[in-house]
């Protein structure tokens, strides 16, 4: 199922007979063994030679390896250099800090710096509500992590998360103004990790916590919510929700069906699957629009709770789904259900069991970057299918939702977060897409529809400020 992607870009530069044929031969040659050609730019040009750099998207590292091994296998061209450039982008880290005034002289220094700082600093020691107002405390976000399950990596540690949280804090700035920063903690304690982030806690005005394993991540952020007077909101739980139950509401709109009606299979039941359980089980008790059932699902088939489970979120789970306590693997769960939404592992199921599933199906395959079902397999039975991928329709993607939502939190000057902000931020990002483009391919907005996080922000800062 892999397609080349620009997340294997390379750029080949190989030197070729300056003959009328060179070109054709050498886009031939990338096309004969599945790499897509972006760019094709002549670098030098000689009477005996030309160079030439040819850009490419591949499907792995592998496929990338095979292209230059192509392009160099044929005659009078060899290859001087192959560059990734994914890795040319990350060179010296993607994220800087620069200052917002000038110093261009005496004058400035003094008010900046010493001596004039010293009066800023009197002034926050006498009301610390200043530090909102006076420090960059009033815009800036910690992308914390452990790095204990980063991506679909796993357990990779701290300093090989920070690509990921300098990522996070790019797109924070991108498309929410927000100024975020990375904390790659070396501990996975959770009790260093909750003590650390308090202590911290004075320069931030929200904690996302990112990529923390489950269930530690759980006990962290209840914790951490309760000792801090900024937001904290794990985006592996709480964002992924807030885009789920967004695409689902549009989703339904398509098919004609009304979420009180529905079945909905949850397959998956760590930190994201969870977080979807528990918004989805708001909005039903909120405002009686939600599932009148649940059956989650983990890899030890449906939670129910006869199984025994030990695990206090499983026992939660098995506690507030399945209401008739019915058991089985994710095959049987999936017969009749009107509405599928995974955050699990690849290739779970097929078109056949779809084809169990209820009248106008709605399939959320979100595992990445292999879904549980193949998309092109789904489409033969389901009315809407959507996945976490760029390369198909549908993307339900946490930037949707976490640059707006702290863009909200911090112009509120919010202390904590809500389910009513988490459900504010979820009708606003399935009201920008209106009646009129709304379609079984489209449920919900472009991450890059500049539309979107000003929506997130306002209904968010409107939430907070009615709870405050």
């Amino acid at each position: 199922m892999p397609v080349p992607g620009p997340g294997y870009s390379i750029t080949v530069r190989v030197e070729a007979p300056p003959s009328a044929g060179a070109a054709g031969d050498l886009t031939s040659a990338v096309g004969r063994v599945g790499g897509v050609i972006t760019a094709f730019d002549v670098v030098e040009s000689h009477t005996d030679r030309v160079v030439v750099d040819i850009t490419c998207n591949a499907m792995s590292a592998n496929h990338a390896r095979d292209i230059s091994d192509t392009l160099g296998a044929l005659p009078g061209v060899e290859v001087r250099k192959v560059s990734d450039r994914t890795f040319l982008m990350h060179l010296g880290g993607k994220i800087e800090v620069t200052a917002k005034v000038a110093l261009r002289n005496r004058d400035d220094l003094s008010r900046a710096y010493t001596p004039g700082v010293a009066r800023v600093c009197t002034a926050i020691a006498e009301n610390p509500d200043d530090a909102r107002r006076l420090t960059i405390k009033r815009n800036t976000v910690a992308v914390v992590t452990d790095g204990s399950a980063v991506l679909g990596l796993g357990n990779i540690g701290p300093a090989a998360a920070l690509p990921v949280m300098e990522g996070k804090a790019a797109l924070f700035k991108k498309f929410g103004s927000v100024d975020a920063w990375p904390v790659c903690l070396d501990t996975q304690d959770t009790e260093e990790i909750i003590r650390t982030v308090e202590l911290i806690a004075p320069v931030y005005g929200g904690i996302n916590l990112e990529d923390i394993a489950a269930p530690r991540c759980f006990e962290i952020e209840a914790r951490l919510r309760e000792k801090l007077d900024i937001p904290v909101f794990h985006d592996d739980q709480h964002g992924t929700a807030i885009c789920v139950v967004a695409a689902l509401r549009n989703a339904l709109r398509v098919v004609g069906k009304d979420l009180s009606d529905c079945k909905v299979v949850v397959c998956g039941v760590g930190a994201a699957g969870s977080a979807i359980i528990r918004l989805l089980l708001q909005r039903h008790t909120g405002d009686k629009l939600g599932p009148v059932d649940i059956l989650a699902v983990d890899v030890d088939g449906i939670v129910h709770g006869a199984r025994g489970d030990t695990d206090a979120n499983l026992r939660w789970v098995a506690t507030n789904t399945n209401r008739d306590g019915v058991s089985g693997r994710l095959h049987d769960a999936l017969v009749g259900a009107d509405v599928f939404i995974g955050v699990s592992a690849p290739n779970l199921f097929g078109a056949e069991q779809v084809a169990t599933m209820a009248p106008d199906p709605v399939v959320f395959a979100l595992a990445n970057p292999d879904p549980e079902i193949d998309p092109l397999e789904a489409q033969r039975h389901a009315a809407v299918v959507a996945t976490g991928r760029s390369d198909y329709p549908n993307q339900i993607n946490n930037v949707l939702a976490f640059p707006g939502v702290f863009r909200g939190l911090l112009d509120a000057q919010a202390h904590t977060i809500t389910d009513e902000m988490l459900l504010a931020a979820a009708d606003a990002i399935a009201d920008v897409v209106d009646g009129e483009r709304l379609n079984a391919s489209f449920i919900v907005p472009s991450v890059f529809d500049a539309a979107v996080a000003p929506a997130v922000a306002d209904a968010v800062r409107k939430a907070a400020t009615a709870t405050a």
